[in-house]
């Protein structure tokens, strides 16, 4: 797996802060992009990804914690996952991951910490503390080049 070579670390006081963090994102994400989210009910992770599809210019972003992904087609295909329900990876592979991996769709994963084997080399994780109406911090960390500028241009 590659290094992180730095992390980013950001303060969101509004949903609205982090909509916009998650649009600035998806502006700069290309075919076959991965990001990871991690943090806990309420984090703000659907909210972030709200943001990433908006600049694909997807609208009607759902969690898709029943479903483990929906798919959505804007600029550029994206694959939305839940693993809240998932407790092994195989659960994952049982709905076709692998062929979702292998393709250009933007894949989004919320609750990454319950499959962290699943998660491809290359990814942009985000980590989000908080909840609700609280301050959230907001940790990027890029695995990989392509991942790395996405998190410079945020400085």
């Amino acid at each position: 797996m590659n290094a992180v070579s730095h992390k980013t670390e950001l303060t969101a006081h509004s949903d609205a802060e982090l909509r916009a963090i998650g649009r600035f994102i998806g502006e700069r994400l290309f075919p076959g992009a991965f990001i990871a989210f991690f943090g806990g009910l309420g984090a703000g992770k659907t909210t972030m990804t709200k943001g990433i599809a908006a600049a694909l210019g997807i609208e009607g972003i759902l969690s898709p914690t029943f479903t483990i992904v929906r798919r959505h087609r804007g600029k550029l295909t994206l694959d939305h996952f839940d693993a809240y329900r998932i407790e092994e990876a195989d659960e994952l592979y049982a709905i076709g991951y692998e062929d979702h991996l292998a393709s250009d769709s933007v894949k989004v994963m919320e609750w990454c910490e319950n499959v962290p084997e699943a998660l491809p080399a290359e990814r942009l994780e985000i980590h989000i503390a908080g909840s609700g109406s609280e301050l959230r911090r907001v940790e990027l960390l890029p695995f990989g080049k392509r991942y790395e500028e996405i998190t410079e241009a945020l400085l």
